[in-house]
């Protein structure tokens, strides 16, 4: 079974935000969101809009092509 996009796209998100060492407390406040909506996009719960992932990308010191990217080789795609 494929894995969502979604959830890669999560997990790309956390981990950059681990290889910076940041909680996801400080992540959140980074980038300009709520910790526990930071958290659904981490688990895949919720996706982000395209100002959101500018917004993360900017808080995590990437790109968003890096955090796409990311999200291409996690779901297999890349």
């Amino acid at each position: 079974m494929a894995r969502s996009r979604s959830k890669s796209f999560g997990s790309a998100v956390r981990e950059t935000r681990k290889a910076l060492g940041f909680s996801q407390e400080k992540a959140a406040l980074t980038c300009g969101l709520d910790r526990s909506f930071f958290g659904k996009i981490e688990r895949g719960e919720k996706s982000p809009t395209l100002d959101t992932i500018f917004r993360i990308a900017d808080g995590l010191d990437t790109t968003p092509s890096e955090l796409l990217a990311r999200t291409e080789r996690l779901d297999g795609k890349g």
